[in-house]
């Protein structure tokens, strides 16, 4: 599901998404804006709980009966009353010198014999973005965790208005930096089909080698990452090892490690040699080749195995509730991946393999990842093989004011929505990007329940939700 509203004169425009089996469905109200009222969701649908939480902090809709009106985006860089995405509010914003504490929210709290509270952040130890995690435990047992995002709010869906379509690419890639292609991609999408242009095939193919490259350098590392937290270290050092290497093909191949601004409006800025073709093929015999060795190591590692097996446990009925999409839903045995589903070129032209677990803990999370990046070699090879001739771009079509688009991509993390409308002289209107961690972020307060404190950095990285994605 994706939520989001938008201000046009006196009233409010208000969105949501909806997705069954591949197929999308866009419902639209109109709401006065002196009395901006609407019944919610959030008690039907648990994932529409924080977009309209956000829509609530940025234009000031009130959502009859929301089981949490809490306030949720960027907590005092504005007054009470103000709401940033409102035509009258500035885009530089009227901040105060010193931004007031955030002192007051109200956390839930526990009672009783034993129970204390923990708070871990929002900063953190390591070079993460902020997150405030507030833990009630008995012992080392967690009872509840409620989750504190938004301290790192960007404006990007205010400073998307006014841009050209190449200026809304370049912005789109920076929403989560790990998932630059596939945020940029999804923006590229919807703004193509506003402007009803269709991109050279050659350049589709291209996309899906950038994607699946991306994919897998970011399974890498959270794999990595996964085995340091629970300190096998030897392994996180294999998996950096591995990732390092393949940034730096992305480097020599594209022009950039995390293969920023390669995607563009109407096709890719790079072209991929014969010479370059060979290189990406090396790249994936060696990482078969290491891959193999190391998962044996791991399989066999009895201390790995007893700090991971069962814990972080994400049962499959919680994961539908929340519309967990990606490698989080996939190990709950949610069946759906937007390459298949709702398939895109160049993925309409290939056979797409979609790892499936249904054991819902942290390893599954681990060796989905793992599946996920074999299947994504064989993409790799399959593009290379079937690269058509051809541009790499296609004339840009100036679109006619209040067309609009939706454009739908799968990134590492799951399904990315963006939506786009433009205004006149071919500049953007409204841009609403949905990053997977919006719908991911609220189950991992589900899956640390009945787990000790010490099992929490592992568990949130075998989720690794995006704080710079969920913050827009």
């Amino acid at each position: 599901m994706a939520g989001w509203a938008e201000h046009a004169d006196q009233r409010f425009i208000i969105n949501a998404s909806f997705e069954k089996h591949g197929v999308y469905v866009v419902l639209r109200t109109v709401i006065n804006a002196a009395k901006p009222e609407l019944p919610t969701q959030a008690t039907i649908y648990p994932a529409a709980n924080r977009s309209e939480r956000h829509t609530q902090d940025m234009f000031g809709v009130k959502f009859i009966g929301h089981p949490d009106n809490r306030r949720w985006t960027r907590h005092q860089a504005w007054d009470k009353h103000q709401y940033p995405l409102r035509k009258d509010f500035p885009v530089q914003g009227e901040p105060a010198e010193i931004t007031p504490p955030d002192m007051h929210y109200d956390f839930i709290k526990g009672h009783g014999a034993g129970v204390y509270e923990i708070p871990v952040g929002p900063v953190h130890a390591g070079i993460i973005e902020p997150g405030h995690f507030r833990f009630l435990a008995v012992g080392e047992l967690i009872l509840n965790l409620e989750e504190r995002l938004g301290y790192v709010h960007k404006g990007i869906e205010k400073i998307a208005e006014g841009r050209t379509p190449e200026g809304l690419a370049r912005l789109a890639g920076r929403i989560s930096g790990d998932t630059t292609v596939s945020h940029c991609w999804a923006a590229c999408m919807a703004m193509e089909q506003a402007a009803d242009v269709t991109i050279p095939n050659r350049a589709a193919f291209i996309r899906g080698i950038l994607a699946e490259r991306e994919r897998i350098a970011n399974h890498l590392g959270d794999m990595g990452a996964i085995c340091n937290d629970v300190a096998f270290t030897f392994a996180q050092m294999q998996f950096t090892r591995l990732r390092e290497l393949w940034l730096r093909t992305n480097a020599t191949v594209f022009g950039h490690r995390l293969l920023m601004d390669v995607i563009i409006p109407a096709g890719v800025s790079r072209d991929v040699s014969e010479a370059s073709c060979a290189l990406l093929q090396q790249d994936i015999v060696m990482l078969r080749k290491e891959l193999t060795d190391i998962m044996t190591a791991i399989d066999l590692n009895s201390s790995l195995e007893d700090r991971l097996y069962t814990a972080g446990y994400l049962p499959p009925e919680i994961a539908a509730a929340f519309g967990t999409v990606g490698y989080v839903g996939r190990a709950s045995g949610q069946d759906f991946d937007v390459r298949r589903d709702t398939a895109y070129p160049p993925y309409d032209q290939v056979s797409v393999k979609v790892a499936l677990e249904t054991q819902g803990d942290i390893p599954s999370r681990f060796w989905i990842r793992h599946k996920e990046i074999m299947a994504s070699l064989k993409l790799i090879e399959q593009f290379i093989t079937l690269l058509p001739e051809g541009d790499m771009t296609t004339e840009w079509l100036t679109p006619a004011i209040d067309n609009e688009g939706l454009g739908i991509v799968d990134g590492f993390r799951g399904e990315i929505i963006s939506y786009v409308r433009f205004a006149a002289n071919n500049t953007i209107a409204r841009f609403y990007p949905r990053d997977p961690s919006i719908l991911n972020w609220p189950a991992l307060e589900k899956l640390v329940l009945n787990n000790i404190v010490p099992d929490f950095p592992v568990c949130n990285k075998s989720l690794n939700g995006s704080y710079s994605g969920n913050d827009l």
